[in-house]
């Protein structure tokens, strides 16, 4: 075990960190109005949005959850996330080919528009509001990661309680984001993406230096190991990791959390062209199949030098790789680990928090709508900004004493719930003529996910040991859909 490093190098590694965010956000938001805040002017280079939303996608969820759950077993286990990350292909694809000249025909602002120009306002107001759910309950889970580390290798060793670690990470993308919003953060999260990216890079070469190993070696040795077992082909219905039900899984997951989701989409309509935002779309599903199998490969490397050097796994594997970083590694590691997390975490909240007030004001508060002044649309933004801010930080602490297990399964099994109406919602309106009443749709919506949920949870019994595991997205989709189709009419003319 080496030499810790100092809670105060750390703290320094943050403070340079966001000093750099920080100015960027103050070129960037110079002259900004709503407009900008929102859209960024639609004047974003296409290829930086692409490379920055690889950050944003991955998250610190990824960058801890990932490697900790190769070597765990059940969910996810080995490489076979892998089968899911080939499943976003047919997602992204969707997006790119089916709602990006929608959502760009259509002009909007936010995508859940596009529910009240089909349906009416009930159905706009729902599906914003599973948004606004689905994204405070995943920033959350994210930034959560984010303060349990920096609480335990910073703030616990100068006395910090862990409810102060949360307000500083939070109050932090606030200072950065409550100006230049979208045009900001297509900025910084090309910066975060690349600190991520080279933290993972740099943390794997370590790895094989200590093990005196060059790449092609390593490459050798995860081949040969347990680790690397990728398709499940040879398994039954009722194993999570199924080919087939990860593909799927995959498929819907990136569907609905890029696809129906404003935060990502938001990056996308930022771009100048519908396009422009295809080629974006195309362009990060390559990069990202690239960048998942790093995270896997260092996953692998990461037990491979535990089961060599005698350290013990963690109870919570999501603390393997910082625990090895920071304890068994060169400090350099324990550096770029902070750098790494601290950037993938924040790509990802920084861009959530914008999201959820482009969200509540554009579609609660019909800023587009408003006969307000500019100075009086920015007070009510900020304020929503602030309370979102606060929203955060009691759903972390609150978090904190819930957390049972690998945050990426977590955040899968809440998407599977939160985003399941929204899938619902478009299929219905985009591959349907069908008119419903609008007054029953929030009642569809919430019977749905409770449906899905009882089902779940006594498969077991009803469908003769069939665990739905990441695939209940699909099911809670299923019957939304069902419940739509029987609060709906056949008409001949349609509103899409």
């Amino acid at each position: 075990m080496l030499a810790a490093i100092a809670p105060m190098t750390i703290g320094w590694v943050v403070i340079l960190y966001f000093g750099l965010l920080i100015s960027i956000s103050y070129f960037t938001s110079r002259n900004a109005d709503s407009r900008t805040f929102f859209t960024a002017n639609r004047n974003s280079p296409w290829l930086l949005v692409a490379f920055g939303m690889i950050g944003a996608s991955l998250s610190g969820v990824t960058f801890i959850s990932i490697p900790g759950v190769v070597g765990k077993g059940g969910y996810n286990m080995a490489f076979s996330y892998m089968q899911m990350v080939l499943g976003y292909l047919v997602g992204y694809a969707a997006i790119a080919l089916i709602l990006m000249p929608l959502y760009y025909r259509l002009n909007l602002t936010t995508i859940y528009g596009y529910l009240e120009h089909r349906f009416g306002r009930f159905s706009y107001k729902i599906g914003a509001f599973y948004f606004i759910l689905s994204r405070v309950i995943g920033a959350s889970l994210r930034l959560f990661l984010v303060a349990i580390v920096l609480q335990k290798f910073l703030m616990d060793p100068i006395g910090i309680p862990f409810a102060f670690t949360v307000m500083i990470t939070i109050v932090l993308i606030w200072v950065y984001t409550f100006s230049g919003g979208i045009k900001t953060i297509v900025i910084t999260d090309t910066l975060q993406t690349i600190c991520m990216l080279t933290a993972v890079v740099c943390s794997i070469l370590f790895i094989g230096d200590a093990m005196n190993m060059n790449v092609t070696e390593m490459v050798q040795l995860i081949r040969e190991s347990e680790y690397s077992k990728t398709w499940f082909f040879d398994v039954g219905w009722n194993d999570p990791n199924n080919f087939f039900k990860q593909f799927v899984s995959g498929a819907l997951i990136a569907l609905v959390m890029t696809g129906l989701d404003q935060d990502m989409m938001q990056k996308n309509l930022s771009c100048k062209t519908l396009k422009d935002a295809q080629k974006n779309i195309f362009t990060f599903s390559i990069i990202l199949i690239f960048a998942n199998l790093l995270f896997l490969s260092l996953g692998a490397l990461l037990y491979i030098f535990a089961t060599k050097e005698g350290i013990p796994i963690p109870e919570s594997t999501d603390q393997l790789y910082p625990t090895i970083a920071f304890e068994y590694l060169p400090q350099t590691v324990g550096i770029l680990f902070i750098l790494g997390l601290i950037a993938a975490a924040y790509s990802s909240a920084d861009s959530a928090l914008t999201s959820l007030t482009t969200a509540f004001c554009i579609d609660f508060l019909n800023f587009e709508k408003s006969a307000l002044t500019e100075s009086e649309k920015k007070k009510q933004r900020i304020l929503v900004h602030i309370g979102f801010s606060i929203l955060l930080f009691f759903v972390i602490v609150a978090t904190k004493a819930l957390n049972a297990g690998a945050i990426i399964n977590e955040l899968f099994a809440a998407a599977g719930y939160t985003y399941g109406p929204l899938l619902g919602l478009f299929s219905f309106g985009i591959f349907t003529k069908r008119t419903i009443n609008d007054r029953w749709v929030i009642l569809v919506c919430i019977l749905a996910p409770i449906f899905s949920y009882i089902l779940n949870n006594n498969s077991d019994v009803l469908l003769g040991g069939f665990k739905f595991g990441s695939t209940i997205i699909a099911l809670n989709g299923i019957l939304t859909l069902i419940g739509l189709f029987l609060i709906s009419q056949k008409t001949e003319n349609s509103h899409a």
